[in-house]
């Protein structure tokens, strides 16, 4: 947690908050209502959460908006309501039905496996009503105007898969992903395997990478904590991103104006790097410089995502 000694010197804040997106709000609005809250513009989400869905989402202030990118990269958690025998247009319950099934024959045998079925890679057909662009134009609008276009099958993971609870129709998924999987299109698919088709009921999302719903915060407790001046202690610090990363400090000198300047340095005197591995890099003062990677074969650090300067 930040606090006021860390501000910048027009107290805008850098780093991120753990907001927790109530039901009816868009991750737009969520942003808006934010900036209102923090009293500065730099301020972004790190992925879009339906406006019926529910749950954890990240927003990122001042430096900490060149997080977004990374943190959209996460892999996410979430709980879903999966509604079978009811086909809708949007994949979920506030769409318009389109088709009902029977689903009296159904076995929660049956339901179990075909959902298990799902874990590991799968090439899932994203949605019509969705934020992604074909030729320029996003999915949604032209299903608003009653057009559907053909969508390639996009591979994703499905790393977790369990059954919290069954009482058909309905069955309750807890499901970890990867970057770009509509929980919709999988209930979808899953009452598609069955075949008496299906959508999703609801949608709460617990995590995204290390931030997790209980420790997430509504608007209305972000603004009680402006109000009693300790807004502070919801921002998370920017280098807390990356706590599992190990971490490079600067003994000054040479390498303390490389990092300022944001160059490469080698690794002479310094850790071991292991494949692919990144590492937080601190110059001697103790200032959070950014991440870096090695390159082996220039035997050099390089800057992945730097932190210092700017706003």
């Amino acid at each position: 947690m930040q606090s006021p000694s860390s501000w910048k010197d027009d107290n805008m804040y850098d780093g991120m908050i753990n907001v927790y997106k109530e039901a009816g709000w868009t991750s737009h609005d969520v942003v808006a209502r934010l900036r209102g809250i923090l009293g500065q513009k730099k301020v972004g989400h790190t992925g879009t959460l339906d406006p019926a869905a529910e749950g954890v989402l990240p927003v990122c202030a001042g430096k900490g908006t060149r997080l977004c990118d990374m943190l959209a990269d996460r892999d996410k958690t979430y709980r879903a309501t999966l509604l079978l025998g009811t086909v809708t247009d949007t994949q979920d319950t506030t769409g318009t039905v389109l088709e009902t099934k029977d689903t009296s024959g159904l076995t929660e045998e049956a339901v179990r496996e075909a959902v298990l079925s799902f874990l590991g890679d799968y090439e899932q057909v994203p949605p019509m009503y969705s934020a992604l662009k074909v030729n320029g134009k996003k999915l949604y609008e032209l299903a608003r105007e009653g057009k559907e276009v053909e969508r390639k099958a996009r591979p994703v993971k499905i790393h977790e898969i369990r059954i919290e609870s069954m009482a058909l129709p309905e069955a309750v998924i807890t499901v970890t992903c990867s970057k770009g999987t509509y929980i919709r299109t999988l209930c979808h698919d899953i009452g598609e395997k069955l075949g008496v088709g299906g959508c999703m009921k609801t949608l709460l999302r617990t995590r995204v990478g290390r931030f997790r719903l209980e420790d997430s915060l509504t608007l209305d407790a972000l603004q009680k904590l402006k109000d009693e001046g300790r807004l502070f202690e919801a921002v998370m610090p920017v280098e807390a991103a990356f706590s599992e990363l190990r971490e490079i400090r600067s003994e000054g000198g040479e390498l303390d104006k490389l990092l300022r300047n944001g160059n490469p340095f080698g690794k002479d005197g310094l850790l071991e790097p292991k494949p692919e591995e990144e590492f937080k890099v601190y110059d001697s003062a103790g200032l959070f410089i950014g991440v870096y990677g090695f390159r082996p074969e220039k035997q050099m650090f390089y800057p992945r995502k730097v932190f210092l300067g700017g706003n």
